[in-house]
């Protein structure tokens, strides 16, 4: 796991957290903030996900004779 991952994978959490939080409240502006901030962690954790398989395949074609 990278960087990017856990990154990614807080900052969904926390965009969650606080589209919720805007739910209940009634703030469709942090609603919006949330939900980009969800966007956002999704991206990275996906760019993340990339960097992790790009490095696996890597080291495969390493371990190949």
């Amino acid at each position: 796991m990278n960087s990017n991952q856990v990154k990614g994978a807080v900052k969904d959490a926390a965009g969650k957290v606080q589209r919720k939080v805007g739910e209940m409240t009634g703030s469709s502006k942090q609603q919006v903030k949330g939900a980009a901030k969800q966007v956002e962690g999704k991206v990275q954790k996906a760019v993340g996900d990339a960097q992790e398989a790009s490095r696996d395949a890597a080291d495969a074609n390493r371990k190949r004779p």
